[in-house]
């Protein structure tokens, strides 16, 4: 049987098949959206703040149940799909095509599963941020908006989070997530177990490459759209962008200077 490296440069996705994995992404994408979207329009419409957490299926004037918790992690879990998923098309199609070259059967399934191993750990990742939440809003440090309601809070994650970017742990993952031949070669396993075991290692890269700057939404609005956006543009830059890496540390500087800013109260 070919290796991966020996049959990615000369064999190419059927046409068919790379429409279908591109639209699949495309809907994700769109639904995951269009339900943040809805989610915004339902709370901006609400008159007051209990509303607009009722809407959520979220508390905001006691200790939150289970429910609450568990609405906040869909509400996250969803956010993850709009901003991950387009980020994960370079390996799906590369991954694609090298099964179609390699006369798999069922490479649409075994795509199918490497995305549903990357998605997990993403599930993960929304699971902690729940969590997350949950303390900070036991702790009565989220305000209404759903922002840090400490300017030391705010400027210490700022600055754990630039900090992160000019770590060696954030390059080598960066690194993982902008070369996907190279993933490819250094992972590969065969068969459906092995596909969903390569989606959730390049998940933990991607993770490893982009949870600091999840982390950020805490500080300017975890439901603020325009942030999220930003932030899902950003993310593609760095992974797909050529000058990715060194547009990845000059944001990790400017995180820092903003954060300290946040500490001293000029921001």
């Amino acid at each position: 049987m070919h290796s991966p490296s020996s049959v990615a440069d000369r064999s190419a996705l059927p046409h068919r098949d790379r429409v279908v994995i591109s639209t699949c992404l495309v809907l994700i994408v769109a639904l995951a959206w269009a339900y943040l979207v809805h989610l915004d329009r339902q709370m901006s419409s609400s008159m007051d703040y209990d509303m607009k957490m009722a809407a959520m299926g979220m508390t905001m004037d006691r200790p939150w149940a289970a429910a609450d918790v568990f609405y906040t992690f869909a509400m996250w879990a969803v956010m993850m799909v709009g901003m991950m998923a387009g980020t994960a098309a370079p390996v799906l199609l590369l991954f694609a095509a090298i099964q179609a070259s390699r006369g798999e059967h069922g490479a649409r399934l075994a795509v199918l599963t490497f995305g549903l191993g990357y998605l997990a750990v993403w599930a993960g990742f929304s699971a902690c941020a729940a969590l997350a939440q949950w303390a900070l809003h036991e702790a009565a440090l989220l305000s209404p908006a759903m922002v840090a309601s400490s300017s030391i809070l705010a400027g210490g994650i700022l600055i754990a989070a630039g900090t992160y970017q000019l770590t060696p742990l954030k390059g080598a993952c960066l690194r993982q997530c902008r070369s996907p031949l190279g993933f490819l070669m250094a992972n590969w396993c065969d068969g459906t177990k092995g596909a969903i075991e390569m989606g959730w290692r390049h998940g933990v890269y991607c993770l490893g490459c982009c949870w600091a700057l999840m982390c950020v939404l805490f500080v300017v609005g975890v439901m603020n759209l325009a942030w999220v956006a930003a932030l899902t543009v950003f993310v593609l830059i760095e992974k797909i962008g050529p000058a990715g890496v060194v547009v990845s540390k000059i944001a990790g500087a400017a995180m820092i200077v903003a954060g300290l800013l946040f500490v001293v109260g000029i921001a």
